[in-house]
């Protein structure tokens, strides 16, 4: 059989291959936060007839002649660029203005995620750990903070009742009126992550509070409003990763970790101070915004055109191949 013609199929593979990551970019150009991928070739072995030799006192030297054997998919990369940030103008809408991934978890309300020197150690009633940059959030009859899905989103619930920071925010679980307090004392935030929800009340009977509305700031910091003031609920966690590239891609715009993604690096919370605070590495929480898909279609049709072609041309040179032996076949009638 002709070399010609594994070469051809060969090229028909790698480029059907990448066809096919074109056409899952071009389905996901409305889905949110995705992430384009672009294929990329490489030769394969060659079959040489003769080696390379050096140049001696009477001839020259001679290079080798080889004929190569193909081409086939060297690596499928992950174009990590942020995508637009679309405004929605809904509470529960949040992007990521930065490097950083929401942590969603599945398993019971009262699951937790110890967290220690910036790493998840221990995970109790947790039966499923995933991240996204897909923040359209909802709310179930609880309250409980969730994904489109159902996923809990994990964050640093506030946990000092009682205090008040020097702008007049309260933690929540305190009836003290802010504009009365004097103390300047730092919010403190659980050490571990656990399932952020947003109450209808805040405080215990008689005197509890009722949720007027809320806010999420840039730091993730979730901040009920009532009657009495602002009430600090809790903070979205984030997580990076030193290659998000490798990251395991689950659908529903959830990835995981994999042996080449690296561990999570999980944020400090608000309480840390700023001069230690690792924070800012993750980005800013963006409130109303989500985050579109990075595809660029005109650069996704100039590469299915460029693919399509190299395509036939592969499957023409096993026609051409094909010709070749029938002529070769003839000779022996």
């Amino acid at each position: 059989m002709l070399r010609s013609m594994y070469s051809g199929i060969s090229g028909m593979k790698a480029n059907q291959a990448k066809l096919d990551v074109i056409a899952n970019n071009i389905a996901n150009v409305s889905t949110t936060s995705f992430k384009a991928s672009k294929v990329n070739f490489s030769d394969t072995l060659y079959q040489s007839s003769a080696t390379a030799s050096a140049p001696t006192t009477s001839i020259g030297g001679t290079n080798a002649k080889s004929v190569g054997l193909g081409t086939r998919v060297s690596s499928i990369n992950k174009l990590m660029g942020k995508g637009n940030a679309l405004s929605t103008g809904r509470a529960l809408d949040a992007s990521i203005d930065g490097e950083g991934y929401f942590i969603a978890t599945k398993g019971t309300v009262g699951g937790t995620l110890a967290v220690a020197a910036n790493a998840v150690t221990t995970a109790t009633n947790v039966t499923d750990k995933v991240y996204t940059r897909d923040g359209n959030l909802t709310l179930d009859k609880d309250g409980n903070l969730l994904t489109s899905n159902g996923y809990r989103i994990m964050g640093y619930r506030a946990s000092a009742s009682g205090t008040v920071d020097t702008s007049g925010v309260i933690v929540v679980g305190t009836r003290v009126n802010p504009d009365a307090a004097t103390a300047a004392a730092p919010i403190a935030y659980d050490a571990d992550l656990k399932p952020l929800a947003i109450p209808d009340k805040i405080g215990t009977a008689p005197a509890d509070l009722a949720v007027q509305s809320f806010a999420i700031g840039a730091d993730g910091v979730i901040t009920a409003v009532t009657s009495a003031g602002k009430c600090v609920i809790g903070q979205v966690a984030m997580a990076s990763f030193k290659n998000p590239e490798g990251l395991t891609d689950l659908g529903g715009n959830f990835e995981q970790e994999s042996g080449n993604s690296g561990g999570a690096t999980i944020m400090d919370n608000a309480s840390v101070a700023a001069a230690t605070s690792n924070s800012g590495a993750y980005g800013a929480v963006r409130q109303g915004y989500l985050e579109a898909s990075n595809v660029d279609l005109t650069e996704q049709f100039t590469d299915m055109i460029s693919a399509t072609k190299a395509f036939q041309a592969a499957s023409k040179m096993i026609s051409n191949g094909d010709e070749i032996l029938t002529t070769i076949t003839g000779l022996v009638r």
